[in-house]
């Protein structure tokens, strides 16, 4: 449980200084550390992340770093569509879910370490297009379980013309809604493969969590976001390369 713990404060971490990862980090700690069956690893993960983030929320919105307009255009379609993602995961195995987490991370780590541009565009997104964003990362929220800030992040900075810190801010709101709407469903989806969310592995891992994200937002402030992004990419790649390993 040690390193369990250990690994919710990287998660946070993670969550705080760039705004994504959670997920990526939660679930295989669920799973190789932990030993908890995918599925429930996946429901888990959700409410994990979801507290997370949105205690990790609370210091950008009082700094005014959220975009309240990408919240609501990219947030609330995404909670249809990871309602839906939740769904569909009923129909594949746990590890075809993990198979497809190992690709999601390789995915991630793409998107991380592509250099941000020097002058992000400064029009706004066309609504639609942020519509159509927010539902297909929020069915990929549902069906794998994470709360998909790596594509919310570069979405926000390279398309919509955030500021990294404005970007990072709604992220973490726009995951915290997601994920609890995926947590629900899932609640209505273990009782029938005899899974139930442990509460209060939950629980310690939302408090560890919430410390390492508090340190995050700290330290996002300090530290150069391009050298942060492309680490956190090395180390996407050979976490995706484990669990394709195991699940293969």
């Amino acid at each position: 449980m040690t390193l369990a713990l250990l690994g919710a404060l990287l998660i946070g971490l993670s969550l705080g200084l760039l705004g994504s990862g959670g997920s990526i980090l939660t679930v295989p700690v669920l799973v190789y550390l932990l030993e908890v069956p995918p599925k429930q690893a996946i429901a888990e993960s959700l409410l994990i992340v979801g507290g997370i983030a949105l205690l990790g929320a609370i210091p950008y919105a009082l700094r005014d770093l959220v975009s309240w307009r990408n919240v609501l255009l990219f947030g609330l379609p995404g909670m249809a569509g990871t309602y839906l993602g939740a769904w569909l995961s009923q129909f594949v195995s746990g590890e075809t879910q993990l198979l497809t987490f190992a690709l999601v991370m390789l995915l991630a780590a793409y998107f991380m370490a592509r250099p941000a541009p020097l002058r992000p565009a400064s029009h706004k997104r066309q609504a639609w297009k942020i519509v159509l964003e927010g539902t297909a990362v929020g069915a990929l929220t549902g069906f794998v379980g994470v709360g998909g800030g790596f594509l919310i992040v570069p979405a926000l900075v390279l398309l919509g013309g955030l500021p990294m810190h404005l970007a990072v801010g709604t992220s973490l709101l726009i995951i915290a809604i997601k994920s609890f709407v995926g947590f629900y469903a899932y609640l209505h989806l273990l009782p029938a493969l005899g899974l139930s969310v442990n509460l209060s592995t939950a629980g310690l891992f939302i408090l560890a969590g919430a410390l390492g994200s508090l340190l995050g937002g700290r330290l996002a402030l300090r530290l150069p976001q391009e050298a942060l992004k492309r680490g956190f990419a090395l180390f996407l790649v050979g976490m995706g390369a484990y669990i394709v390993v195991q699940n293969l």
